[in-house]
């Protein structure tokens, strides 16, 4: 055999070798949603933080609600995603299989009911007869029907919209609404002509408490657990940086114009935002008072819980005896050690 034709068939026999190894790297893709709440890991969505640290190709999406990023994780169209615990609890009671992972952040004044000027609303005995709404299926609209059943009113009492946010803007705007239960950025521009009545801590406060969490499908899970602590890990580290360092966070920095290019407003809004998040350190997430602890996890019982209160209101059929196999502490004790 000549010279040249022995260093031809070793190159293609070494490229054949190669092959497999070259497709588990094409095969390292994963699609992750994401939606407009501020958070201080959405830098890394941005600066491809996340990307690098995992060693995945990551497809981020934006989406307008859990819901939507439920139906398509069940559609087989995102593998990872950041949603509530409401629309958590009705994908799982309907027979979705996820696990939370990272609990972003839980009920604090990042959410609220505003309520219009002009709307004759002054306090919560002032909503009989308003015309509300919040995105569907939402921790939002989960703790609007909450707060209006705390109060002795029902949906008959209270007119309660199902609508996307931006259209909740608009209504807002034009007045066909008197307020709306949002999140940032509608939370910043339903305040320029209205005042907060109720944040969600509030409503927490009032027995219906809610967390945010970055799910991944069940069998991604299972079969990507490095991923998973890897994605945690950048979440801490900004995270940390967050709660270190308020002057690389504020309306100059370059954290939150990253964040206003990724998530949409001003950096200001950004920063803004930011100071309304409650966060939980890796350590008390893991805790039995959330991720960790099987049954008496927090997280399980919240999700237990307000599964409970969809059923009565006639949005799921059924609730489960356990929702402890939807919560892991696997990826934030992983990523802290």
């Amino acid at each position: 055999m000549k010279l040249r034709t022995l260093l031809v068939a070793v190159a293609l026999g070494s490229a054949s070798l190669l092959t497999p190894f070259l497709a588990g790297a094409a095969e390292k893709k994963v699609v992750v949603a994401y939606q407009t709440d501020a958070l201080p890991s959405s830098v890394a969505i941005a600066n491809g933080e996340f990307a690098k640290a995992t060693g995945y190709e990551i497809d981020f999406r934006k989406f307008n609600s859990g819901a939507e990023i439920f139906a398509a994780i069940a559609a087989g169209d995102v593998q990872v995603g950041y949603v509530g615990s409401s629309p958590f609890a009705a994908a799982t009671s309907r027979g979705l299989e996820v696990k939370a992972f990272y609990l972003s952040s839980i009920s604090g004044v990042d959410e609220a009911l505003v309520v219009r000027n002009g709307s004759g609303i002054s306090s919560v005995s002032d909503l009989k007869g308003k015309k509300l709404a919040a995105a569907p299926v939402s921790t939002d609209h989960y703790q609007l029907l909450a707060l209006i059943r705390s109060i002795g009113l029902t949906e008959k009492d209270v007119q309660v919209f199902a609508i996307p946010q931006p259209e909740i803007v608009a209504s807002y705007n034009r007045g066909d609404i008197d307020g709306g239960f949002v999140w940032d950025p509608a939370l910043t521009e339903l305040k320029k002509n209205g005042k907060v009545l109720v944040t969600s801590k509030d409503v927490a406060d009032r027995g219906a408490p809610t967390f945010s969490a970055w799910v991944a499908a069940s069998k991604f899970a299972d079969e990507n657990p490095a991923f998973l602590k890897s994605f945690a890990g950048v979440i801490n580290t900004y995270y940390a940086s967050f709660a270190a360092d308020k002057k690389a966070w504020d309306g100059d920095s370059e954290n939150a114009r990253l964040l206003a290019k990724t998530l949409g407003g001003t950096a200001e809004q950004q920063a803004s935002a930011l100071k309304n998040l409650t966060l939980l350190t890796p350590e008390v997430q893991a805790s039995e008072a959330w991720l960790g602890g099987g049954d008496k996890s927090g997280a399980a019982r919240i999700l237990k819980d307000t599964a409970a209160f969809l059923k009565d209101q006639g949005k799921v059929t059924e609730v489960l005896p356990s929702y402890a196999a939807f919560v892991t502490p696997d990826a934030v004790v992983d990523a802290n050690n």
